[in-house]
């Protein structure tokens, strides 16, 4: 059986990419309410004015990825990110719309990441001044195919920004991030699981499977006991 153990707890991860800074600002409010390690995602072609022209140059960027979503090379260069994504449990993606789409640089970092955050938790925030947001989903499910994405997704608006300190909190507990982030605190590194049950007896083949309470069976120091893993 494969779980993810992490002796501090889960641990979150916060990625983002901001052009107007209304991001910025609601990432800024979210680390207030969490404790998440945050990472800015910056081009790496320094000083675009992506607003000039009606936006022509972030236009031109979304347009090359939608051409060939599959190609590296459609994706605009961003500044390297070091980091190990093995440590996280959670990832929340904050993105910009571009033209209904998600921002590029964020998408760049995901094509090159997301393959990484297979069997993880995946929440989303995207900020637009009035489009929907289904495509700037979808691009997120596209680059990270094998995310367990938790619904339901945060869409702020440009005009809610500077009051969204209220929206992220009732979203955080939507999306029963408090249930989530506590599965891993509840798992010491001493301990190896040998076994999870569901809340009907059933053995399930991953604590991430599971909803409401485990029954998880661990070995620790030659005994055998089990917790009720609650999510």
């Amino acid at each position: 059986m494969m779980m993810s153990i992490m002796a501090a707890g889960a641990r979150t991860l916060v990625v983002y990419y901001s052009f107007t800074n209304n991001v910025h600002t609601i990432v800024s409010d979210l680390s207030t309410q969490i404790d998440a390690d945050v990472v800015r995602i910056e081009p790496a072609e320094k000083g675009i004015d992506y607003a000039a022209n009606n936006y022509a140059a972030g236009s031109a960027l979304i347009s090359a990825i939608r051409n060939n979503p599959s190609d590296p090379a459609s994706y605009p260069a961003i500044d390297p990110v070091e980091m190990n994504m093995a440590a996280y449990d959670v990832v929340i993606v904050a993105a910009p719309l571009w033209w209904s789409n998600m921002a590029a640089p964020l998408q760049t970092f995901l094509f090159q990441r997301g393959g990484e955050m297979a069997g993880k938790h995946i929440a989303l925030i995207v900020s637009s001044a009035s489009s929907g947001i289904s495509n700037v989903v979808a691009d997120a499910k596209r680059l990270i195919p094998q995310g367990i994405f938790l619904e339901p997704n945060l869409w702020i608006r440009s005009s809610q920004v500077s009051n969204c300190h209220s929206m992220i909190a009732q979203w955080l507990s939507d999306i029963n991030y408090t249930g989530i982030a506590s599965v891993g605190a509840a798992v010491s590194g001493d301990e190896v699981p040998v076994a999870a049950y569901n809340a009907c007896g059933q053995k399930i083949a991953s604590l991430r499977s599971a909803s409401g309470f485990s029954i998880v069976q661990f070995k620790k120091g030659g005994n055998t006991y089990s917790k009720k893993i609650y999510r």
